[in-house]
């Protein structure tokens, strides 16, 4: 049975309601959290964005869940910063963290005021990064000279187990390539054919590791109030790459959202007011082979979220998956 996680937003919810909220979801019944580690929202309407590492020590600390979060190395971050991160967090809470590695998006890393580099060399910085990192976990003191540069860096405390490094995909190239390096996968909703091919673009390279999707989803009691939700909250995170990859602001995001319509929030965001609709979606998405889903509602009042779910689509989910 797949497990089912609550998808923590910090570009949404300030840091102390969130750790509330993720608090009230382990009592609900959910299994798992994750969350992105961002330093701008993706729209001014969502209006926060807080330090994720200070967050999980917190998290992590004041529930048993286990809880990743998706990071980019190499630009904003000296890649043995977050093995170091990482590597204390794993120490201090063994085998309940992960980490999964991405190339980056502009809006978080523009604020160093480096050059954004182009996709492939954003990959392979990636790849560094990963390289640097894992040594780094092993005990090694490492010295590396290429897009990134490491200097006689070694970490102290070196965790046992290392955190599984996951690797965050859109496409289907990402998936393939990351199968060489990763200790998972992990993607958002899409067209469940190109998450079919995801996966077995992943499996069939020799990837290993669960398989971990984040769906965007919204509900409220009515039809009228979901897609509002998802309006207000979303309607800027519609678009496929290079747009997220590229632009750099929540104003950039702002504008070229301002015109979305319903009929695109939909193929992004999975809105009905019926809980028996979420959880057939649900169950159709662990069908297709993920080890965890991680339920992201759109909204920033996550309580309702939380307590409909947990009465209604985790215990319809759970018993037919048994079943």
């Amino acid at each position: 049975m797949a497990a089912i996680g609550f998808h923590a937003s910090h570009e949404q919810i300030s840091p102390g309601q969130l750790l509330k909220d993720v608090q009230h979801a382990e009592e609900a019944g959910f299994d798992a959290a994750m969350c992105s580690d961002h330093i701008e929202p993706w729209s001014a309407r969502q209006g926060h964005s807080g330090f994720a590492w200070s967050w999980l020590g917190a998290a992590l600390a004041t529930t048993r869940m286990r809880f990743g979060v998706v990071n980019a190395p190499g630009q904003r971050y000296h890649p043995a910063i977050i093995a170091h991160a990482s590597a204390t967090l794993a120490s201090m809470f063994p085998e309940r963290f992960w980490v999964a590695l991405g190339s980056g998006e502009n809006m978080n890393e523009h604020i160093t005021g480096d050059p954004w580099p182009l996709k492939e060399t954003r990959q392979q910085r990636l790849e560094e990064c990963v390289s640097v990192i894992r040594r780094l976990h092993a005990g090694e003191e490492v010295t590396h000279h290429g897009l990134v540069t490491v200097e006689q860096a070694r970490i102290w405390d070196v965790p046992d187990p290392a955190p599984q490094l996951i690797a965050p995909a859109i496409s289907v190239e990402t998936a393939r390539r990351s199968a060489a390096w990763a200790d998972g996968l992990v993607t958002v909703n899409q067209p469940h054919d190109k998450l079919r091919e995801m996966l077995s673009a992943y499996r069939d390279h020799g990837g290993r590791g669960k398989a971990i999707l984040q769906i965007h989803l919204s509900w409220a009691p009515t039809e009228e109030e979901a897609v509002a939700i998802a309006g207000d909250q979303w309607r800027s995170n519609v678009f496929a790459p290079p747009i997220p990859w590229d632009l750099p602001t929540a104003a950039h995001f702002d504008g070229v959202s301002a015109e979305v319509g319903e009929e695109q929030l939909r193929k992004s965001v999975n809105i009905s007011a019926s809980l028996d609709q979420h959880a057939e979606w649900l169950g159709e998405y662990a069908d297709l082979g993920f080890d965890e889903l991680y339920l992201h509602f759109v909204g920033q009042q996550q309580a309702p979220f939380i307590d409909a779910f947990a009465g209604k689509v985790l215990p319809q989910l759970r018993e037919v998956r048994a079943a």
